[in-house]
C-alpha cells in the first residue's frame, strides 16, 4: 500500500487507520524510522524493560537459588 502523508511543522505524521491496523499499532505502539538507500523505511517497533541489578540483589538472587537448590536436592533424595 503507498499513501502520501502530510508532516506537520512539528515532523509529526499520521499513518492512515488502515495501515495502523494491518501493522497492529495504536496510540500507545512505537514506530521504527530507518534511514535507508532508498529514502526512509518505518516499521512497527517492540521495547523491552531492562532491570539492572545492583550486587546485593544478585547475592540475594544467588542465596534464593543455593536454597531452592537444596530444597530440591533433599526431596530427590
Amino acid at each position: 500500500m503507498t499513501k502520501v502523508i502530510n508532516i506537520n511543522n512539528r515532523g509529526i505524521l499520521t499513518l492512515p487507520k488502515e495501515m495502523r491496523r494491518r501493522l497492529g499499532v495504536n496510540g500507545n505502539s512505537q514506530i521504527i524510522a530507518e534511514e535507508t538507500g532508498d529514502g526512509v523505511l518505518l516499521r512497527a517497533g517492540v521495547t523491552f524493560p531492562v532491570e539492572l541489578y545492583s550486587e546485593k540483589r544478585l547475592a540475594e538472587f544467588d542465596r534464593n537459588n543455593e536454597q531452592a537448590l537444596a530444597r530440591y536436592r533433599l526431596k530427590t533424595k
